[in-house]
């Protein structure tokens, strides 16, 4: 699935079975709640925090799709085309980070 057609599905599941897009703002604190669940996992999975008895199974890849479905519904609603956004930021990183990462002592 391209970036285009995720969005284009996103948009079909919301406006189907979603009913409607939640608003910007809820959306936006949805996305932080699931960046956060994320982050919770990184923790205990690669950090030094450790389990808890409640953190059931947990899926690293069903939550990052949460973030990745609920900034696609970002996208939609402020009419962000994120294949475009992401080619332009890839652009921009190429040419300010043409030489800083290869130059960097702590990358190598």
């Amino acid at each position: 699935m391209t970036i285009q057609e995720a969005q284009q599905t996103v948009d079909k599941w919301i406006n189907s079975i979603g009913v409607r897009y939640y608003s910007e703002l809820t959306n936006t604190a949805i996305l932080m709640e699931e960046v956060g669940e994320v982050a919770r996992i990184m923790a205990r999975k690669y950090g030094d925090q450790s389990f808890k008895a409640s953190d059931k199974e947990i899926d690293l890849a069903d939550e990052m799709a949460d973030v990745l479905f609920v900034l696609i519904c970002l996208a939609n609603q402020t009419g962000v085309d994120l294949t475009e956004a992401l080619q332009k930021n890839l652009d921009k990183k190429t040419k300010r980070d043409a030489e800083r990462h290869q130059n960097n002592e702590k990358l190598k």
